[in-house]
């Protein structure tokens, strides 16, 4: 939830032209994250939470390349962007783990 609230709080100070465009394609890849935890979390097999968390590293993926072409547009300084690169690989390590521990239990 804290990337959410990062990415949204850097985006929005993306021209406005972006408004369809990375913004709204970062937002929605940010918000897949912690969506698909959630419904992987509710569904009644292992095999599809670990599916649902496989599509969230895939969700988090695209959001560490959508910040580095913000980065390169300069839309996001490199000190914020170090900060959320930071916040990426944290969760993708929280990932990593939870999926080892899921697959694990199979």
């Amino acid at each position: 939830m804290d990337l959410g609230q990062e990415i949204y709080q850097v985006s929005v100070r993306f021209p406005s032209e972006e408004g369809y465009g990375l913004r709204a394609q970062i937002r929605r890849a940010c918000g897949s994250v912690p969506s698909n935890i959630a419904e992987g979390h509710a569904r009644s097999s292992t095999k599809e939470y670990l599916n649902h968390i496989s599509m969230a590293q895939a969700s988090l993926a695209e959001v560490e390349t959508q910040v580095e072409i913000a980065v390169r547009l300069e839309y996001i300084a490199e000190e914020k962007a170090a900060a959320l690169f930071t916040l990426i690989q944290q969760i993708r390590k929280q990932l990593y783990a939870l999926r080892n521990a899921l697959e694990s239990k199979k």
